[in-house]
């Protein structure tokens, strides 16, 4: 068996305003959302066709894990959606109202804008070369 990044915690302030964002605006599936006792839940979510990395959405706990939501890298591109269609994948994202930081641009390595998510993460929308 070979090996693969599996999950990628995110910190979330809230779960359920987090499924709405991913599912409704970037169009993510929803994979599971199991209660796990003491208002703790286990919720995956992942970009369609996206079979090997998804993202856990982890509630915030404690002042410290929420001064880091929407910063767990330090204003830095946090995650990158990988697509085989940027142009599509912008337009549909612009739609449904995610933040552009930046206008598309086309660099050797491929087509990429930084885009945020509701917190504030940094992401790259990127079709490579």
């Amino acid at each position: 068996m070979g090996q693969h990044v599996g999950l990628v915690a995110l910190l979330v302030r809230d779960y359920d305003e987090a499924i709405d964002f991913y599912t409704q605006k970037l169009g993510f599936n929803l994979v599971e959302d199991s209660d796990q006792g003491g208002g703790r839940r286990w919720v995956v979510i992942a970009p369609p066709g996206g079979n090997e990395t998804r993202l856990l959405l982890a509630r915030a706990e404690g002042a410290s894990q929420q001064a880091r939501v929407g910063d767990q890298t330090g204003g830095r591109v946090f995650l990158f959606l990988m697509t085989d269609d940027f142009a599509r994948d912008h337009e549909r994202l612009s739609a449904a109202g995610v933040v552009f930081l930046e206008a598309p641009r086309h660099e050797r390595y491929g087509s990429v804008a930084v885009f945020e998510d509701l917190y504030g993460n940094k992401w790259d929308l990127l079709q490579p070369a």
